[in-house]
């Protein structure tokens, strides 16, 4: 099962550009995401109590707090923003696929963690690769900078948010920790939710599925397998597998909303994925 999580977790976490698309026409950005982190903890915290989880310390606690605001108020939503304002799911995969570069200088210079050379090159392969597809993507879309601002602050944020809970969630149970991470994107986006938006939801067939989806595949199969996978991998290998959501998501965006991609796009996903390789291979 080792070997299937990173695989699983490329394929899910894609899913969640695809689930934000859905459910975006029908609830705005922080709204959205506010009333998935309460039903994520609506069923999450009876768990921690049934199960005897251990909660951590009140020092502890704080770091999770932090690296939920980054992982789950600032990289989804600016996801959620980006695609609010007109981003394409499989460009807005792409700006964030730039993570691995940001986590891997992090990495060195925060937790000491060494890169070979071969390493490097992957990640400069990968980060040329990312920047081919985005920039095509960016002349046909002519995209508005509200939307790309949007995608690189979700881009900040999960490269500080994977540096931050590699060195301090290791000790923490993931399903405590979890849950105070949830509990601290909800505090923080809330405010957005009552002061910048109507707070509307329209209640549609498809709306409850991106909703469901959201919560039950995203926030408790994805966000899961990234926490596991970061305390059991090095921050740059863990990384470096967000290169892979980038063609997965255009691959899944392509039928359902029908974003197409020119040659030099798919070359530079093929870079992309080299890049993978490169980065973790052992």
């Amino acid at each position: 099962m080792t070997r299937v999580y990173p695989g699983l977790f490329v394929v899910l976490w894609s899913t969640g550009f695809i689930g934000a698309k859905l459910g975006l026409p029908y609830a705005e950005p922080a709204t959205l995401l506010v009333l998935r982190f309460l039903l994520v903890l609506a069923i999450l915290l009876p768990l921690c109590w049934l199960v005897r989880a251990r909660w951590p310390s009140p020092r502890s606690a704080a770091h999770m707090a932090i690296a939920g605001v980054f992982l789950q108020a600032g990289y989804l939503g600016g996801v959620f923003a980006s695609l609010a304002k007109g981003m394409p799911a499989g460009v807005s995969a792409l700006i964030t696929g730039l993570q691995p570069v940001f986590t891997a200088l992090l990495g060195a210079w925060l937790l000491h963690e060494r890169s070979t050379p071969r390493q490097w090159a992957g990640l400069g392969l990968g980060l040329a690769g990312v920047l081919l597809v985005v920039g095509d993507r960016i002349a046909l879309e002519r995209l508005g900078l509200e939307a790309i601002g949007f995608s690189v602050l979700a881009l900040a944020s999960i490269s500080l948010g994977t540096v931050w809970q590699k060195r301090h969630g290791a000790a923490v149970d993931l399903r405590t920790g979890a849950a105070i991470q949830f509990m601290a994107a909800a505090v923080v986006l809330a405010p957005f939710a009552l002061l910048f938006e109507t707070r509307e939801v329209r209640w549609t067939g498809e709306f409850a599925f991106a909703l469901a989806w959201l919560v039950l595949v995203l926030s408790f199969g994805a966000i899961f397998l990234l926490l596991y996978l970061i305390r059991h991998g090095a921050a740059t290998r863990v990384a470096s597998l967000f290169y892979l959501v980038p063609p997965t998501t255009a691959l899944i965006a392509w039928p359902l909303f029908g974003e197409t991609y020119s040659l030099t796009a798919a070359a530079g996903m093929g870079l992309a994925m080299l890049a993978v390789w490169l980065v973790t291979k052992p």
